[in-house]
């Protein structure tokens, strides 16, 4: 992974002020504040919209910095769709094709999982799809292409200790292949830091 990613990936945890994805080599695993000769000063209690506004930073970021467009998008739909708002918009990003690849531990990365998926390395049902937000449905099956099974961070991702597979999908490690079994809610998913939902449906409410 070059340089520049891994310096993204800092710079989204300092936004938010945390280990965003429990990396072991994330800068807050060492230092609590901010950046800087003032960066203890600089996270007092934040407003109500502060609040608001770094529960949205937080999950946009994890999931790979999606841009203000499409993740108003994906809150237009949760607040379509029937039950919890907050629940549903945790549904639908975790149903993006990339995201279910980096859980299924394919690549190490949500970036990667974005960029292996843009390259045509996967298919869902025996078919290729490149479309990283490409909505899984309970049932489908993610599989890595057989010529793309020896990329070496294809490889490195397997082997890594830092998270498992939630229980929303099951891995066959050794065939390369995921079943995405069902939606999850908020509670389900693995984050290594808390999110709050219901904060980003206040703030788009406003």
């Amino acid at each position: 992974m070059s340089g520049k990613r891994v310096a993204a990936k800092h710079k989204i945890d300092r936004r938010v002020g945390g280990n965003l994805w429990g990396r072991a080599k994330s800068p807050f695993n060492t230092r609590q504040t901010g950046p800087g000769m003032h960066g203890a000063n600089r996270r007092g209690k934040l407003s109500d919209y502060g609040q608001q506004l770094m529960a949205k930073q937080k999950l946009k970021g994890y999931y790979g910095n999606i841009g203000e467009r499409q993740f108003r998008r994906y809150y237009k739909e949760a607040d379509r769709l029937r039950g919890d708002t907050g629940q549903n918009l945790i549904g639908l990003l975790e149903r993006r094709l990339d995201v279910v690849v980096y859980r299924a531990m394919f690549v190490p990365t949500v970036f990667a999982a974005r960029q292996f998926v843009n390259h045509k390395h996967v298919t869902v049902n025996g078919k290729v799809i490149n479309i990283p937000s490409y909505q899984v449905k309970e049932g489908d099956v993610i599989e890595v292409r057989e010529a793309s099974r020896q990329i070496p961070m294809v490889i490195e991702a397997g082997q890594s200790p830092e998270r498992e597979v939630p229980d929303y999908i099951t891995v066959d490690a050794k065939a390369f292949k995921a079943t995405f079994l069902r939606t999850p809610q908020l509670e389900d998913v693995p984050y290594a830091m808390q999110m709050e939902p219901n904060l980003i449906v206040e703030f788009y409410s406003r």
